[in-house]
């Protein structure tokens, strides 16, 4: 359970800030599944975005950890990247009404045209600023760089995209068994943001306890 101090946490209440404006799409824009499972694949975009940073940032794991970072972040970068294409790929033909409605998916002139039509703008831009806090605040300024290495890193985001995805998912046809109702998309909002913030706080327990790695 989260403490006192993880509520005060200034990346916890941007997380939480950010999870909100998909409630105002879902009551204010009409946002149905399609773009809430879009919304939650870009945040695996920025995800992927800011692993790349902590890997080039980490401290962590001595010269050998230093010198792992010329192939490890090129590799993570193919390898995240293939599997975000993937995923991409899969949410469009299943909640996005299939290839033909978005061909080309995911060039950048598809992705921003899917972001705009569906008025995802400030959501993507919340997103971008809550995970760009939690890497100032936790990992530049806490010093979560001075312990981790970017082996580490390297295997950082999967396990907790998968887990959240496969709820996402499970949620997401739910959904639209029961022709996409506002209670039920607010309920899919509720247990992504419950998810990423259980997350999150594991994330940072994880870093707290690794020591300082010297020469």
């Amino acid at each position: 359970m989260p403490t006192t101090a993880d509520w005060r946490r200034p990346s916890v209440v941007a997380l939480l800030l950010a999870n909100l404006v998909p409630v105002a799409g879902v009551l204010f824009f009409g946002w149905e599944v399609f773009p809430l499972m879009f919304l939650f694949w870009v945040e695996n975009v920025i995800v992927g975005g800011f692993n790349v940073l902590k890997m080039i940032f980490a401290g962590g794991g001595g010269r050998l950890g230093q010198a792992s970072k010329f192939f490890l972040i090129p590799f993570f970068c193919v390898h995240y990247g293939m599997f975000t294409f993937i995923h991409g790929i899969f949410i469009v033909a299943m909640f996005g009404g299939g290839m033909e409605r978005s061909p080309g998916f995911p060039n950048l002139e598809t992705f921003w045209r899917t972001i705009q039509e569906n008025h995802l703008g400030w959501a993507v831009l919340g997103l971008v600023i809550s995970r760009g806090i939690s890497f100032v605040t936790n990992f530049l300024a806490n010093g979560e760089c001075r312990r981790v290495a970017a082996p580490m890193l390297m295997a950082q985001p999967y396990g907790r995209i998968v887990v959240l995805h496969l709820a996402i998912l499970g949620g997401g046809f739910l959904v639209m068994a029961l022709h996409s109702p506002v209670l039920g998309l607010l309920l899919l909002v509720v247990l992504k943001t419950a998810l990423d913030l259980a997350g999150h706080l594991r994330e940072r327990n994880i870093f707290s306890e690794l020591p300082v790695k010297r020469d």
